[in-house]
């Protein structure tokens, strides 16, 4: 029994001795590793309650200000009371902001007390309310459906945002009562919900053009909160076949440093019409503008491509609703999600929360001296980060939990060997290739204690007139790069542009001023563009590129051309068949404004300079004719008259309005009469050079010497037959015998002469008789018969004649005028 007795004494002295000291030890560790949680809702006023931080850190009031309480973290959500240590909030907190679409929400954060210095976990778990009604992306649907669409045909209405989570989400949506439609809510993969509308019966476009419907989106909260939109539903006709996607739903991955304009997928839709009804068009339907921002899609060939960089670190996944819409407005959808993979973007970052500085130099070997927070936002082996001291100093590095660190001292210090130590904090990541940063420590000892050219603008333009020297500056474009160096130096080159514009311009290298290789034809070429691009010298580089386009400024180069009449129209030929090659018939009944013809005529400039105006020149009678000024049209300016030749010829004078302005002629010859016959006769009878004033005054002059040799030719034979029958002077009758016999008179006493539509009788003396032919008289000039109707009474003797043979008028030959006949002696 007494051996018994020891031994069970000697058992309870090792329990004492050995587990309960060890037992302690684990508790105590244990209680250190975990973490103090707390719950409240979002949307908590600042200073609301969050629990009794100190209380359940087993800190008494009377031990809190020696021990120094308060929070580490990167955003101060909370605050700790000195006084009492009650964990309080410290602004507003919202959810849907903080968490986006997770369905738990939490913000987790160090509590840090000293002497000794330790560190302790708090998570605050963020409850949902039901702050955010649903809400659709856009307040109206517009929707074309087809008569001929069978009942059960299904129509995406894609789905509302609720930033809510559980109960409080998107539960249902709920269509306005109607005599065809229903809704129904469809839950996709993810747990997402979205409406179809199902047609329940045919329609008939003729009795039903068009619909309009509420549908209504509806959570689950307490009091539920709904969102509203308009559907409107045309009714169309005849295309009976909507376009149909290879898949319904695409999948795919992309890389997180995938560039700008990659292509992401392509996705494909075919449509059994024909024609217009078969032309497909793609587009986005109900997406998320963040979404619309990052892709885009090409509406012909349904080719999705990236137009924005992406971060993975942002945002792991895009969901992409894809519709195709035929011709006649029916449309399919389909669901594109592109999965974002991560790439090592992001180094390490190293925050140091707290330093201990300065360490007295009896601390003991493990006395904590720094506290280090290591975050690595990447993922995977890309954020598996693992952390190094560089340097020589009596400290080493200890993990207290993920990401955080504790600094150490590994030995006892000795200010006098070392009043200051400095470290390098080293943290590598696990990523291919691997990234790192470093953060410096220095720990005193105490007595006793680490881009692309942006062009100005997106697009250039620049304006040039015309007929340019060549080399002459068209503009010049310019790029920023934030960079320094090598990596900062921008050159510019041509990099395209519309067809043909390469040989236009050029641009230099170092200044990015565009010159004109050649002179510019307005006529030719209006507007051109080209592409510059701009790079730094980086290796790899980086560009961008800008357009610029150039307008040619039109000048006044080009001269009206005359189309109508042709400029070669005029007189050709002699003759009876004398005409114009062109030429316009005036009536003579026409009155003033008549329509006589209309001069046409075009200028290759533009502008002003093509602007054109027209004026009379010339004319055979300036007062008949007028022409429009800005029609060209060539009218009577008064009614024709008898007395107006019927051959006319009117010169009009086209001009533009450029500076200086330019001008061509065009030439209308006009015939008057009545009709083309009318006017061929007494189109004869003038000669062709009767159009021209000189060449009649010429005619007029020629003919007037004509009759004025004519007149004195008579006059000298009158006063020859005189001499002769008063015979010879005394004097000269002996000097020859008579030259002719007088055996009898020549003519008959009455003489009518028959050349004109008058009878005239030509009296001879009779003791005289004239030789057979010797004295005729010279034929007479043609003369009018208003001229004979006009002549003097007979008897009386002639002006003309008396005072050109100077002879008194007793014995001077007499002209007699019996009733309408004109009688010479």
């Amino acid at each position: 029994m007494a051996v018994r007795q020891r031994q069970s004494e000697r058992r309870r002295a090792f329990v004492r001795a050995v587990l309960l000291p060890a037992l302690l030890l684990v508790l105590c560790c244990r209680a250190a590793a975990e973490r103090i949680r707390y719950a409240i809702p979002e949307e908590l006023g600042r200073g609301s309650l969050v629990g009794p931080l100190a209380r359940d850190l087993g800190l008494s009031p009377a031990e809190l200000p020696a021990r120094k309480l308060r929070l580490s973290a990167e955003k101060q959500y909370f605050t700790v009371s000195g006084e009492s240590g009650n964990l309080y909030v410290s602004e507003r907190l919202d959810r849907e902001e903080m968490c986006g679409e997770s369905a738990s929400c939490s913000v987790s954060f160090e509590a840090l007390v000293q002497n000794p210095l330790n560190v302790f976990h708090v998570e605050v778990a963020i409850q949902d309310v039901n702050d955010n009604a649903p809400r659709f992306l856009r307040d109206n649907f517009q929707l074309e459906i087809n008569e001929l669409t069978p009942p059960g045909a299904r129509f995406y209405l894609g789905m509302a945002e609720d930033p809510d989570v559980g109960s409080n989400s998107l539960q249902g949506y709920e269509l306005e009562t109607n005599a065809y439609f229903e809704v129904e809510v469809k839950e996709s993969q993810d747990g997402s919900k979205f409406a179809e509308l199902v047609l329940r019966h045919a329609l008939d476009r003729e009795s039903k053009q068009s619909l309009r419907l509420v549908l209504t989106a509806v959570d689950g909260g307490d009091p539920p909160r709904s969102g509203t939109a308009q559907l409107c539903i045309n009714v169309t006709d005849a295309n009976d076949n909507p376009p149909v996607f290879a898949q319904d739903r695409y999948r795919t991955s992309l890389r997180e440093d995938a560039p700008p304009g990659s292509t992401v997928l392509n996705v494909s839709a075919s449509d059994a019409d024909a024609g217009t009804n078969a032309r497909i068009t793609y587009g986005f339907g109900e997406t998320p503008a963040k979404v619309l921002q990052k892709f885009v899609v090409e509406a012909e060939s349904g080719t999705i491509r990236l137009q924005e960089a992406l971060d993975f670190e942002d945002t792991r996944a895009f969901s992409l609703a894809v519709e195709a819409r035929d011709g006649g407005g029916l449309v399919a959808h389909c669901k594109v999600e592109v999965e974002v993979l991560d790439v090592n973007d992001n180094a390490p970052e190293i925050t140091v929360t707290s330093v201990s500085s300065p360490v007295p130099e009896d601390a003991p070997a493990g006395t904590v001296v720094a506290l280090l927070k290591v975050r690595d936002r990447d993922s995977g082996e890309n954020g598996q980060v693992w952390c190094e001291l560089s340097g020589e100093a009596p400290l080493s590095m200890v993990s207290s939990s993920v990401g955080s660190y504790k600094v150490v001292t590994t030995s006892a210090l000795d200010r006098e060997q070392a009043s200051e130590h400095r470290v390098t904090v080293v943290a590598r990541d696990r990523g291919s290739p691997s990234l790192s940063s470093r953060a410096s420590l220095v720990l005193e000892v105490s007595d006793v204690n680490d881009n692309a050219p942006m062009f100005e603008e997106a697009a250039y333009s620049a304006y040039v007139a015309e007929n340019n020297a060549a080399g002459a500056p068209v503009v010049r474009v310019r790029a920023r790069d934030a960079d320094a160096g090598a990596n900062g130096r921008v050159s510019y080159w041509l990099a395209g542009g519309s067809a043909g514009a390469a040989p236009y311009v050029s641009v230099e290298a170092r200044s990015g001023a565009v010159y004109a290789q050649r002179s510019f034809d307005y006529e030719q070429c209006r507007e051109f563009a080209v592409a510059v691009r701009a790079q730094d010298g980086g290796a790899p580089s980086r560009s961008s590129t800008a357009t610029v386009r150039v307008f040619v400024l039109d000048r006044n180069d080009n001269a009206p051309r005359v189309l109508w009449p042709p400029p070669a129209a005029g007189a050709s030929g002699s003759g009876a068949s004398s005409l114009p090659a062109a030429f316009e018939v005036v009536p003579r009944s026409a009155e003033a404004g008549y329509l006589v013809g209309k001069v046409v005529a075009v200028d290759a400039d533009a502008g002003r300079n093509a602007w054109l105006s027209y004026e009379l020149v010339q004319a055979s009678e300036p007062s008949l004719f007028r022409v429009g000024l800005h029609s060209g049209e060539v009218r009577t300016a008064r009614a024709v008259s008898e007395r107006d030749a019927a051959k006319q010829r009117v010169v009009a004078v086209v001009k533009d309005h450029g500076q200086p302005a330019l001008s061509a002629t065009a030439t209308l010859h006009v015939v008057l009469a009545e009709s083309l016959q009318e006017a061929l006769p007494e189109l004869s009878e003038r000669a062709a050079g009767a159009d021209s004033p000189a060449e009649l005054q010429f005619y007029l002059v020629l003919a007037l010497a004509l009759l004025s040799a004519l007149f004195l030719l008579s006059v000298a034979l009158a006063v020859l037959a005189r001499l002769r029958r008063a015979g010879p002077p005394a004097v000269l009758r002996c000097l020859g015998a008579q030259r002719f016999s007088v055996p009898g008179a020549a003519f008959p006493a009455d003489f009518c002469e028959g050349t004109l539509p008058y009878s005239y009788n030509l009296c001879v003396a009779p003791a005289r008789a004239v030789a057979e032919g010797a004295w005729l008289p010279p034929p007479l000039p043609s003369v009018p018969a208003e001229e004979l109707l006009g002549t003097e009474p007979c008897g009386k003797p002639s002006p003309s004649s008396s005072a050109g043979a100077g002879e008194p008028p007793t014995d001077a030959p007499q002209v007699c005028k019996p009733s309408r006949s004109r009688c010479f002696l």
